[in-house]
Formats: C-alpha cells, sequence, structure tokens
C-alpha cells in the first residue's frame, strides 16, 4: 500500500489505511489488535512498540512517538511505497542541479580556509570576500549561473547569511512540520534550511526526495554534513532535521 503523503495518527478517519496498519502489525504480532480500522490507544501502543524495534531505511531508530510518518511507513511497507522524486518541477530548477552537480569534489584550498578559486567565486557571487562562510553563497551562485543561462533574473535573495535568506525570501516557504507530514511537498531543487543557533545556520540543495529523507548537494560541508565544511558534497539528511525548513523558487 503507497503511502499516503501525510502523518497517521491517533484519531485518524481513513479506516482503510488503519486497518492496513493494523493488518500488519497483526502480521509481526506486535499489540493486542483485531483489525477494527479504529486508530485509537491499542493501535497507538502497537507502533510504539513496531518503533522501538525497527529501523529506518538507512539503518537509523525509528522516533517512538506512535504515529505512522514515511519513515514508519516505510518500515512497515518497505521502501518501494514511499515518496521518491528526483524530477525538478521546472526549468529553472532543473537547470540549478545541473549547475550545482558540476561542483561536487570541489575543495577549500587550503581545507579549512573558506577560500580558494571555485569558493572564492561563490562568495563574490553575494559579495563578500574569501574567508567566510559559504554555503548559503554557493546556493545563490548556483541559482545566478542557471538564470544565465536560461537567460532570466536570480529570484534568490542575494544574501550570504542563510538566516536572512529565510527570513527575507520572497520564495514561497514550506516548513518542517508540513515537510515532514508530506514529503511529497519537497522537490529536487527547492533550498534547505537548518538554524544550528542563534543567527546561525546552513543550507543546500535537494537533489531527490525519498521517503523521510532528502539526497543534497551542500557547499561548506563535509562527510558528516557538518556546516563550515570544507567542500561541496552529495549528502543524505532526515526532513524531519531540517529544523526551519525548504524554499522553493519559480
Amino acid at each position: 500500500m503507497k503511502y499516503p503523503n501525510r502523518l497517521i495518527k491517533e484519531g485518524e478517519s481513513n479506516t482503510t489505511i488503519v486497518k492496513a496498519i493494523q493488518k500488519r502489525l497483526m502480521e509481526l504480532n506486535i499489540g493486542d489488535l483485531t483489525g477494527t480500522g479504529v486508530f485509537g490507544a491499542k493501535t497507538k501502543t502497537a507502533i510504539k512498540i513496531f518503533q522501538a524495534t525497527h529501523r529506518d531505511q538507512m539503518g537509523n531508530p525509528l522516533e517512538i512517538d506512535g504515529q505512522v510518518g514515511s519513515l514508519t511507513w516505510a518500515a512497515l511497507f518497505g521502501t518501494e511505497n514511499v515518496v521518491v522524486s528526483d524530477d525538478a518541477p521546472n526549468n529553472l530548477l532543473a537547470e540549478v542541479l545541473k549547475v550545482a552537480s558540476t561542483q561536487v569534489g570541489v575543495m577549500e584550498d587550503p581545507p579549512g580556509s573558506n577560500k580558494g578559486p571555485e569558493v572564492d567565486q561563490y562568495l563574490a557571487s553575494v559579495g563578500l570576500p574569501p574567508g567566510n562562510f559559504w554555503c548559503a553563497a554557493f546556493v545563490y551562485w548556483c541559482f545566478n549561473n542557471a538564470c544565465t543561462q536560461l537567460g532570466r533574473n536570480n529570484p534568490v535573495y542575494k544574501t550570504g547569511h542563510v538566516m536572512t535568506h529565510w527570513n527575507k525570501t520572497a520564495g514561497k516557504k514550506i516548513v518542517t512540520v508540513d515537510a515532514v507530514d508530506k514529503p511529497s511537498l519537497i522537490k529536487p531543487g527547492h533550498i534547505f534550511i537548518l538554524n544550528t543557533g542563534g543567527s546561525s545556520g546552513h543550507t543546500g540543495l535537494v537533489e531527490k526526495v525519498e521517503g523521510g529523507f532528502i539526497h543534497t548537494i551542500e557547499g561548506n560541508s563535509n562527510d558528516g554534513g557538518s556546516r563550515n565544511g570544507i567542500g561541496v558534497f552529495r549528502l543524505q539528511r532526515k526532513i524531519a532535521k531540517i529544523n526551519r525548513g525548504f524554499i522553493e523558487y519559480k
């Protein structure tokens, strides 16, 4: 059964969905269920037991909340039954990802300096000198180059500061709670925004959506997904961990 693209929780009115969850839990001998189609306390408890004893498709522990989001659904029914999206919704975002993919593997020179031939260009695109954090500048540079190719204006707010971008963008915002409930809202080419404390943040581009995960291209990061890293990397993150949200430009 395909994931319905929304969070399933206690009080759910769609009995067909609830019965499918209950049937799967009963097949696994989890919980005291009879398959009534009513999502009550017993179903919630059974889901918590399942979550406590299973992991998501990347091997991470499931959140034990008694609710069925995309990660729990994939663990119950298989990853083939969750949202997978790798097609950008418009020409701009498709071109942005083409540009970004050519930069994967770019490294600072020297590492840890926030400098280098390519890094300096990213920073210059938002009016910043070498040596500054550059994840937001990388995103702007990718859009700027894509817009040059397409002969149009760059819609991205021009800044090298992540949270300023989030606060002042004219793009469409998708907050995390909505994205977790409905991963299909997130599309390739969207920009993710992470707040890392105070006014600090980290950002990058969504390349693919896979259930409750996004595959990304990020500047100023590293293999572990840290902010202020040493290069441009392809990474993977949980949608639920993107604590501010996503921006869509057209």
